[in-house]
């Protein structure tokens, strides 16, 4: 069948033959409709993700919308290595179904960053009587500006969305979120000014690094109340901006802070699966919407560079 390989941890992924996937007897073959490519795909690909078997060759993608033998769209992954969804054929135990009216590539470039937002936001919830404010920390990608989007859906009554371009930023402005630039002169003042005395009860940090610095300082100023939940859940989810970052003393002496992670290592795969079908239905209609630019297996290269603040997308 065809598939996108990746043959070792430094060549570029190409399109090829590869191996028919060979079912188990709880498994069932489906066939590619489309599968996104997000930032997880391409570490996990070369052996770099902490997720990562490191096995090669392999066909990246962790998950897609497939066709099933009854015709049924699905929403799937969890693909045995070394296979992956970025190819004609997956053997796969899930597959949720997809609404009829639904756009199946914008499933396919969604779910996974959408995610990424939606869990820590659902747990917290179950956690405190209101979101109140949440601050999202890198809102002008793929998963921060989905999150800003989640965050109004389940309920929170401000969002401030931090991010560097200007024209990203816009849109999630436009979305309903407070806007905050990282390339402020103090982007902790900025930061501060924008949540107007209320602390955060979440934070969802896709960047880390020095945006997170950024953020601990805006959190350690005296002028905050404190939310009713009494404590900020700080939730690292990416490090797009480094893999380190320095957390003040002063800040966990000062408040009621939580710094926790959110990862394929941090969240069951039951709880992911138990929320698949919220989200699948939260794409459909619309409460999160999703650009997207689709790709054919053949142009994997092309698919691989693309950046900017659609999704892409390899189709057959």
């Amino acid at each position: 069948m065809r598939a996108v390989v990746v043959t070792s941890a430094q060549a570029e992924p190409v399109c090829t033959e590869f191996a028919e996937p060979q079912p188990r007897p709880d498994e069932q073959v489906f066939s590619l409709v489309g599968a996104g490519l997000h930032q997880v795909v391409r570490s996990r690909a070369t052996g770099a993700h902490y997720s990562s078997e490191g096995a090669f060759p392999n066909v990246p993608g962790v998950d897609a919308v497939a066709r099933a033998a009854d015709g049924r769209l699905v929403y799937t992954g969890w693909i045995r290595a070394p296979w992956g969804t970025m190819a004609e054929r997956m053997a796969a135990r899930m597959g949720i179904e997809v609404p009829v009216d639904a756009d199946p590539l914008a499933i396919a470039a969604g779910m996974n960053p959408a995610m990424s937002g939606w869990l820590p936001l659902s747990r917290r919830l179950e956690e405190v009587d209101r979101l109140g404010t949440v601050l999202v920390v890198g809102a002008t990608g793929m998963a921060g500006r989905a999150a800003v989007q989640s965050a109004f859906a389940l309920g929170a009554e401000r969002v401030v969305g931090v991010g560097r371009n200007p024209g990203q930023l816009a849109e999630v402005e436009a979305l309903g979120a407070i806007p905050v630039r990282l390339d402020e002169d103090d982007p902790a003042r900025a930061i501060a000014d924008a949540l107007a005395g209320e602390a955060p009860s979440l934070v969802l940090d896709y960047v880390w690094g020095a945006a997170a610095e950024a953020a601990f300082r805006a959190l350690t100023l005296r002028e905050f109340k404190v939310d009713a939940s009494g404590e900020t859940v700080y939730d690292q989810i990416g490090a797009l901006g480094g893999p380190t970052a320095a957390l003040p003393a002063e800040l966990l002496r000062s408040r009621q802070i939580r710094v926790i992670g959110s990862g394929l290592g941090s969240v069951s795969p039951q709880r992911i699966i138990a929320e698949l079908p919220t989200m699948v239905a939260r794409i459909a209609d619309g409460t999160i919407t999703v650009p997207y630019t689709a790709y054919p297996l053949e142009r994997v290269a092309d698919a691989w560079a693309h950046r900017g603040p659609s999704r892409a997308v390899l189709v057959p």
